[in-house]
């Protein structure tokens, strides 16, 4: 299975909002530390706040924060969120499927069954699990707390 790049910035971006939960950021800053452009980050964060993941404030001193606490954003259900429009192959798609084997093949199945299992481990996920006390995520997104420390 292969995530799309949407859903990789996502979860930088959720997980800068997480790290910075106390605050509201910038597209800016979360572009520099997570190494994508702004125009890709403003597409993905325009998606997760019409899904209801973030909050975005307009203005000179609007900004990005997380719409719901952290232990309430279930990483499978944003992977599904995000993921749902893309097919896992030519066969899962509804429109310009040429495939002759789909009445018979059984790869197919067994393609659903693993993605389903893909996605119930990443259920049992939540964005405070992928941020709760992980220090080096917490380095990475605050370089000058790094270097106060150092």
């Amino acid at each position: 299975m292969r995530v799309t790049k949407r859903t990789n910035i996502a979860f930088r971006i959720l997980m800068f909002c997480g790290v910075h939960a106390d605050r509201l950021v910038t597209k800016a800053e979360i572009a520099e530390r997570c190494n994508t452009s702004e125009s890709h980050l403003a597409q993905v964060i325009n998606r997760l706040a019409q899904l209801g993941y973030l909050h975005t404030q307009r203005g000179r001193s609007g900004g990005i924060t997380l719409a719901r606490a952290m232990d309430q954003i279930d990483v499978g259900g944003v992977f599904r969120d995000l993921e749902a429009q893309a097919p896992l192959a030519e066969c899962f798609a509804d429109v310009d499927n040429t495939c002759p084997l789909v009445e018979a093949c059984r790869l197919r199945e067994a393609m659903a069954d693993a993605a389903e299992a893909f996605y119930a481990h990443l259920d049992k996920l939540t964005l405070d699990d992928l941020i709760c006390e992980n220090v080096a995520l917490a380095d990475i997104f605050m370089p000058q707390a790094c270097a106060k420390r150092a």
